[in-house]
């Protein structure tokens, strides 16, 4: 009776949805299932986290509507946060409250984007920047990550009427799904190319914390990204709050002010409460970060050793929590096949675009002694790689 609008039926099925439905089928056969698939943190908020939301939520005048770009302390624990974390100075007034840095990304064209404007994205990536150019009514265009080339777009090949009608570059390091670093030299030729076609450089920060005998950049240490960069950071992976929806935009003024502009038509802001939390998480003890990552390093090592045994060449990822493994197979087809056989559920790299076909994700959001057992389940299954 009702006909979804074009916008919508332009969209590929939801990755994550189609999982949670290869899974529930799985489990309705009395199959316990080990869930590789979404990248949600199994370890816990931190304790005095918890503890400052439930004194916040007491609080009358948090029981109000919040301020649109967010409240003052948190967006000075964020500025805080930067200089501690990046050695970047960003004034306050520079940085807004989101609710995740999924909304904000999701938001963000509808403040640049015409209809026939290009929105740069790479791919395999996070299915939110195809989407949100679609919505905005822009024209996705795809820059593929490829392995050859450290999964970093060529963006010397991108041609130069598409640079000029672009409006908005979308960017994701640390890597999801590829675990990919990017070094200064790249961050540096990303924003003078943005700089110099007027390109708005969106980077998605959100695993800027979770790396390995590595420290990952904030793209706005350069010295020209203010000029062009608005950089998204997220709670959820750094600090395990992916329930409590809190993100944060900062950057270039004019970038950050039209996400903004937006997002005084379409919410009302971020809870006081969870602001309160998340400001004690960001002027916290960074030992809960170091601890965190210490546990997806363990993780991380069990798994790579476990694979390598089993046959795959794989790469020891430096940051994320993430294994992004190369099947040499349909990777749909793989992923069914170790759901079936091992009851493992895994991500087919193709559900984050067609660079992704022949990989699939594994998170490392699952217990040392859960890797194994996985593992275990996998020896009988034979090992196809090309």
């Amino acid at each position: 009776m009702f006909e979804l609008a074009e916008r919508l039926r332009k969209l590929p099925p939801y990755l994550f949805a189609e999982l949670d439905e290869m899974k529930t089928r799985k489990e309705k056969e009395g199959v316990r299932v080990i869930d590789f698939g979404v990248g949600d943190p199994d370890l816990p908020t931190p304790e005095h986290v918890v503890k400052e939301i439930q004194r916040a939520v007491g609080k009358v005048e948090n029981q109000k509507y919040p301020s649109y770009a967010g409240k003052n302390e948190f967006r000075e624990s964020v500025s805080e946060f930067y200089k501690r974390r990046k050695d970047v100075d960003v004034e306050p007034e520079r940085i807004i409250a989101l609710i995740g840095s999924k909304e904000g990304i999701a938001h963000l064209p509808l403040a640049f984007v015409e209809s026939g404007d290009y929105v740069l994205y790479t791919e395999p990536g996070y299915p939110v920047y195809h989407s949100s150019a679609i919505f905005a009514g822009g024209e996705p265009y795809e820059l593929p990550l490829e392995e050859e080339n450290n999964y970093l777009p060529d963006l010397e090949n991108i041609p130069d009427d598409v640079a000029k009608r672009a409006k908005i570059l979308f960017l994701n390091y640390p890597n999801n799904p590829t675990t990919a670093v990017a070094e200064m030299d790249f961050i540096k030729e990303a924003v003078d190319f943005c700089i110099d076609n007027g390109i708005i450089l969106a980077h998605d920060a959100a695993y800027s914390e979770i790396a390995f005998d590595y420290r990952p950049r904030s793209f706005l240490e350069y010295d020209r990204a203010f000029e062009c960069v608005i950089e998204f950071g997220s709670l959820s992976k750094t600090y395990n709050m992916t329930g409590w929806r809190i993100g944060y935009a900062l950057g270039n003024e004019e970038a950050v002010n039209g996400l903004l502009k937006v997002k005084t038509n379409v919410d009302s802001g971020v809870f006081n409460a969870v602001q309160d939390a998340a400001i004690a998480a960001l002027k916290g003890n960074d030992s809960v970060i170091e601890q965190n990552n210490e546990v997806y390093r363990e993780r991380r090592d069990v798994l790579v050793s476990g694979l390598r045994k089993l046959g795959f060449d794989v790469k020891e990822p430096k940051a994320t929590f993430y294994v992004w493994l190369k099947v040499g197979m349909s990777s749909i087809d793989f992923a069914r096949r170790l759901l079936d056989e091992a009851g493992v559920l895994v991500t087919p790299g193709v559900g984050f675009g067609k660079s992704g076909e022949g990989y699939v994700r594994f998170a490392l959001t699952r217990d040392v002694s859960v890797i194994e057992e996985a593992l275990k389940r996998m020896e009988g299954i034979e090992v196809v790689q090309q």
